[in-house]
């Protein structure tokens, strides 16, 4: 069974640092799930900022959107992020928040069902502005119910803000 940690805050509060943190202290080797699509060429340079940051003995897969066809076992694997993964659903769906919402959650119920130690990262996005415009406020719900179906499952749940860890489960 899948051991998951799941790590939610806002942006550039520190979510994937504390990940990879931890991670590093769970194996010499830990495994980097990407799950962004490259949309421009700031996006192309945060991914190339990240992956510099992570040490050589990382090994990084990307994946889009079929987490489960991903062989994993025994690994302990960092998911950065559910936002991302989401994102891709969404699009690829025509922004339909229910088909989008099924479509997550069965990937995910075949994705965890492997053996491995798995550091979810995502967004807690409901937390300010409501949006003006109706994709985005379509999508904050679709993250949010995503978010509370993940961490409903997760052994360890990890709220962060200015950079430090609030355990809360």
């Amino acid at each position: 069974m899948t051991k998951i940690t799941f790590i939610t805050g806002g942006a550039r509060s520190g979510k994937s640092s504390f990940a990879q943190k931890l991670a590093e202290e769970l194996s010499a080797s830990p495994v980097y799930l990407a799950t962004a699509r490259i949309w421009d060429k700031d996006f192309q340079k945060r991914v190339n900022r990240h992956k510099a940051e992570r040490g050589e003995h990382w090994q990084t897969i990307e994946e889009e959107k079929q987490l489960s066809t991903l062989i994993l076992h025994d690994k302990t694997v960092v998911l950065d992020c559910i936002t991302l993964w989401l994102t891709n659903i969404f699009h690829d769906n025509k922004y339909h928040v229910e088909k989008s919402l099924a479509e997550a959650k069965k990937e995910w119920d075949k994705f965890v069902r492997n053996d491995f130690q798995l550091l979810v990262v995502s967004n807690e996005l409901g937390m300010g502005v409501h949006p003006e415009h109706e994709s985005a406020r379509k999508f904050i719900d679709l993250q949010g119910w995503m978010n509370q179906y993940i961490a409903n499952t997760a052994h360890i749940v990890y709220l962060m803000v200015s950079g430090l860890p609030v355990k809360i489960k």
